[in-house]
């Protein structure tokens, strides 16, 4: 029947205390009442969760189960349901949905430590950084660190549970996620604010929020990594050339480097769409702000550069980026910094792989587990 908003009773969906991503579930039925969602966090596996908005109760359809004991982890007690605070803003006038059951849901919190922080940046602005580590493993001002970070296309950075994260959590490692300008979280303006003419914003918030890790002893000053990749190797390439001291080690896949070239050659299948991302740089102003940060244009010659591993695959330069801009970059990269430092930028190319990189679970730990020895050897660490 018909309804008025004023004439509608609020209330709220309880969450997770350490919840970071809430997306809608399979709801193609529009006249139930059922209302599903994932919610998921670096320190809870994903979860299903059905909302009643008539009886204003929830129940827990599946949660991602995880086992331990095969890696031999004595430090994690079985994977038990927890008592976690539930996020509630109840009022007089708003109520809060309740448990069918008394079903409560798992987390690692107790383990491992989820944390938002307030980052700084150059021009005032408060950058959100989430923050993950182990509270037995870590230790303020010796652990390792990796900076995750993408800006671009309003997209919302995925800070979903990951079970191979464990691996570097448990070495004692942080992992931190900056939801720079260009990205999403902050809405269409904190989009526009690092985009187009305002693309520095999301460099800058980068540095802070790596600056951050190491002067609040998050990380050790030496030990700092980042990784991206496609549009968001745009940041870390342009962060290396801005700040290549503060990286120990980076990691770019499927990188967005060339980015001035790129943008002048029409032809190729997401140039104009990018035009509203990043500028034409067919008009002087746009040339010259795409110019300031390009991270192919602007190595610092002769300048010590971290680490790097690029990542690319023959057959995404087909519907992305082209697998030339990664070789090119560290061509230019050899030939320009100092000539002990290049001889650690190394490049992988994967001859059937796509953008999202080769299909199959098993090609995907192949991936990350490279990945992370590249990390390890990087720090001098050849056997671990």
């Amino acid at each position: 029947h018909q309804s008025y908003i004023q004439d509608l009773k609020p209330w709220y969906f309880p969450l997770p205390s350490n919840t970071c991503s809430v997306s809608p579930g399979s709801n193609h039925d529009f006249l139930s009442m059922v209302y599903r969602v994932v919610l998921s966090s670096p320190v809870m596996p994903d979860l299903v969760v059905d909302y009643d908005m008539s009886k204003l109760t929830y129940s827990i359809v599946h949660q991602e189960e995880v086992n331990c004991d095969y890696v031999g982890w004595s430090c994690i007690p079985t994977f038990e349901l927890t008592k976690s605070t539930i996020q509630e803003a109840c009022s007089d006038k708003k109520e809060c949905a309740r448990s069918f059951n008394s079903q409560r849901w798992k987390d690692f919190s107790q383990i491992y430590c989820c944390q938002r922080e307030e980052v700084i940046s150059h021009d005032g602005v408060m950058v959100p950084l989430t923050i993950v580590y182990s509270r037995e493993s870590w230790k303020k001002g010796q652990s390792p660190g990796l900076l995750v970070g993408y800006g671009a296309y309003g997209e919302d950075l995925d800070k979903s549970w990951c079970s191979e994260r464990l691996s570097l959590l448990e070495r004692g490692w942080v992992v931190a996620f900056a939801d720079v300008r260009g990205g999403g979280g902050g809405g269409p303006s904190w989009h526009k604010s690092g985009s187009g003419l305002n693309k520095q914003n999301s460099i800058f918030d980068f540095v802070s929020c790596g600056n951050y890790l190491v002067n609040k002893g998050y990380v050790q000053s030496d030990l700092l990594c980042a990784t991206g990749w496609s549009a968001g190797c745009l940041l870390l390439g342009a962060a290396m050339n801005m700040c290549p001291q503060l990286f120990r080690a980076v990691i770019l896949k499927v990188p967005f480097l060339d980015i001035c070239n790129t943008l002048l050659d029409p032809s190729l299948p997401l140039t104009v769409l990018d035009y509203e991302e990043f500028g034409n740089p067919q008009l002087q102003s746009n040339l010259d702000s795409i110019l300031s940060y390009s991270p192919y244009d602007n190595i610092p010659p002769s300048s010590c550069f971290p680490s790097v591993l690029v990542t690319t695959a023959y057959l995404t330069f087909i519907l992305r980026v082209g697998v030339w801009e990664g070789a090119k970059w560290v061509a230019k990269v050899r030939d320009s910094t100092c000539p002990h430092c290049s001889l650690t930028v190394i490049m992988k190319t994967s001859m059937i792989g796509g953008h999202f990189g080769e299909g199959g679970r098993y090609a995907q730990c192949d991936e990350t587990a490279y990945e992370y020895a590249f990390l390890m050897k990087s720090f001098g660490i050849s056997k671990e």
